[in-house]
């Protein structure tokens, strides 16, 4: 399991490239962004944007980010590797911590614990978001009492993404009436997994406050929170 301090805990990065890449994230200016919280948050931080490599060298990974888009859009050729699919369990079955961005509800679609353990899926023709803008953000409280702050933040605001299993809604966002999870947490065996549906691009980082939803949920799911 996870430290009980985020004090020299180590947080991977993957950042989408090739069939992890698209055409509307921009991963490799988001992910250094996310890299900067981290190290304030108090992690020692790599970003590798070759994600299903990645996944073979997770032995010392305390907390993995997943900040990559859907590997199955446009019908891209290809699959994970069956040593990064196992690389990948391995390292839940031992209680690495997750923090999935944005579209990484849409990613990882060849690892078969990929949704499970994250609660939730991106649903082509289902799931859907409105126009970018400014969003309002209701916090909520995480497990353990940690209290979330309400923001503010130029952002996508995901819609009817499907759920699977039980999870901690700890953020919400209002759209056409209904409101719905911007941020969630749950236990995955014993691994601690966070799930912050926004980040589209830079924009979203200049907001203080989903700034400080990051470091939280970051804490939370390497156990130091």
């Amino acid at each position: 399991m996870p430290t009980a301090s985020s004090s020299h805990q180590t947080a991977l990065v993957v950042s989408g490239s090739g069939r992890y890449a698209d055409p509307w994230h921009p991963f490799p200016r988001t992910s250094p962004l996310l890299a900067e919280i981290l190290r304030e948050t108090g992690f020692e931080v790599r970003i590798d944007d070759d994600v299903d490599a990645a996944m073979t060298r997770l032995d010392d990974v305390d907390l993995l980010v997943v900040n990559a888009g859907d590997p199955w859009s446009d019908d891209r050729d290809g699959a994970a590797p069956a040593a990064s699919v196992d690389g990948f369990d391995h390292a839940l079955e031992r209680g690495m911590g997750v923090l999935a961005m944005h579209c990484a509800v849409a990613s990882l679609r060849d690892y078969p614990s990929w949704a499970p353990a994250s609660g939730g899926m991106w649903v082509p023709q289902a799931s859907w978001h409105p126009e970018i803008g400014d969003v309002d953000i209701a916090g909520g409280v995480l497990p353990g009492g940690t209290v979330i702050d309400d923001f503010s933040v130029f952002d996508e605001r995901y819609c009817r993404l499907q759920q699977l299993g039980e999870r901690s809604v700890v953020a919400t966002q209002v759209t056409d009436g209904e409101r719905m999870p911007a941020a969630w947490v749950r236990t995955h065996g014993p691994a601690r997994v966070a799930v912050d549906t926004l980040g589209h691009d830079e924009r979203s980082y200049d907001s203080a406050g989903h700034r400080r939803l990051i470091g939280t949920l970051a804490r939370w799911a390497a156990g130091a929170a």
